[in-house]
C-alpha cells in the first residue's frame, strides 16, 4: 500500500521544542506554534510547579480557548486537570496558576 503525501496551500506544521521560547512571568513560558492573518494564534504555555501569573489575565479583543495537556491548572478559581477545555469569553479575565505545574493548549480565534 503506497501512502500519497498531499501538499496543501496554507498547511503548516510546528514542533513544540522547535519554538523559540518567552518567559512571560518567572516559571511561565510560552511558545508560539502559528500566528494567522487575522490575528489569531497557537500557543503552547508551560506553568512550572508553584508559579502564578502577575495580575488578572484579560481577554481581549477576543476569547482564548486552553486545554490543559499535563498537569493541573487553576485559573485564581479552582483547578482543572489534564484533558478539561476552557472557553473564556472576550473580556472575561482569571489569574492562572499551578500548584503541581501544567502544560497549555491556548488558541485565539481572533486578534
Amino acid at each position: 500500500m503506497q501512502t500519497e503525501i498531499l501538499e496543501q496551500e496554507g498547511y503548516t506544521s510546528s514542533f513544540v521544542d522547535d519554538a523559540p521560547a518567552r518567559q512571560l512571568f518567572p516559571g511561565i513560558e510560552l511558545r508560539t506554534l502559528w500566528q494567522g492573518a487575522g490575528g489569531s494564534s497557537a500557543h503552547v504555555v508551560r506553568l512550572e510547579a508553584g508559579s502564578t501569573w502577575e495580575g488578572r489575565d484579560v481577554h481581549e479583543p477576543g476569547p482564548e480557548e486552553v486545554y490543559v495537556v499535563s498537569g493541573t491548572f487553576n485559573d485564581g478559581a479552582r483547578d482543572y486537570p489534564a484533558g478539561t477545555f476552557l472557553h473564556a469569553p472576550a473580556g472575561s479575565w482569571h489569574v492562572p496558576s499551578s500548584s503541581t505545574g501544567c502544560t497549555l493548549f491556548v488558541f485565539y480565534p481572533e486578534g
